[in-house]
C-alpha cells in the first residue's frame, strides 16, 4: 500500500474511476482538466494505490480562518466500492490527518451527505464527531 500526491496527468486520470464513484456527474473528458483547475487553487488529490493500482483517493485542501485557525478540508474521500471494509479508508483518512500535522494544522474538517449513514459510522470509527450542519443556498445572477 502506498499514498501519494497525484500531480501528473497520468497519476490524475488513473484515480478519475475511483472519485466518479462518488461524483457521478463527472465526465472522464472533463476530470483531469478540472482537477488542474482545482490545483491551481490550493486543491490537492491523493491517492492510495495497492499492487500499483488506485483504490481510494482523497480530494483536499488548506485553509484558515477565525473558528478553526489552519485546517486541512477533505473535499472528496472514496474507497472503490468493491474494495471497502480492508483498511483502505483508515489509511487514507490516517494518512490526511498525518499530513494536515505535519503542515502545522489544528484540525482536519469535512463534510458528509446526510443520507451517506456508512460514512457517517466509519468516521465516527474512525474518531470523528460531528461538530455543526452544512448549509447550502442556491445563488444566481440574472
Amino acid at each position: 500500500m502506498n499514498i501519494a500526491i497525484a500531480t501528473t496527468d497520468d497519476e490524475i486520470a488513473a484515480c478519475y474511476p475511483i472519485m466518479h464513484q462518488l461524483r457521478p456527474h463527472l465526465t472522464q473528458p472533463e476530470f483531469v482538466p478540472r482537477i488542474r483547475r482545482l490545483m491551481e487553487m490550493g486543491y490537492r488529490l491523493a491517492a492510495l494505490t495497492d499492487e500499483s493500482e488506485v483504490v481510494a483517493v482523497a480530494g483536499f485542501r488548506f485553509g484558515e480562518n477565525l473558528a478553526w485557525g489552519r485546517f486541512l478540508y477533505v473535499d472528496d474521500l472514496v474507497t472503490d466500492a468493491n474494495r471497502r471494509s480492508r483498511g483502505y479508508g483508515s489509511a487514507l483518512l490516517n494518512w490526511l490527518k498525518q499530513y494536515a500535522a505535519t503542515a502545522g494544522c489544528d484540525q482536519l474538517h469535512l463534510d458528509t451527505g446526510t443520507w451517506r449513514k456508512d460514512a457517517h459510522r466509519f468516521y465516527e470509527r474512525e474518531g470523528m464527531r460531528l461538530s455543526s450542519f452544512h448549509v447550502v443556498s442556491e445563488v444566481r445572477a440574472e
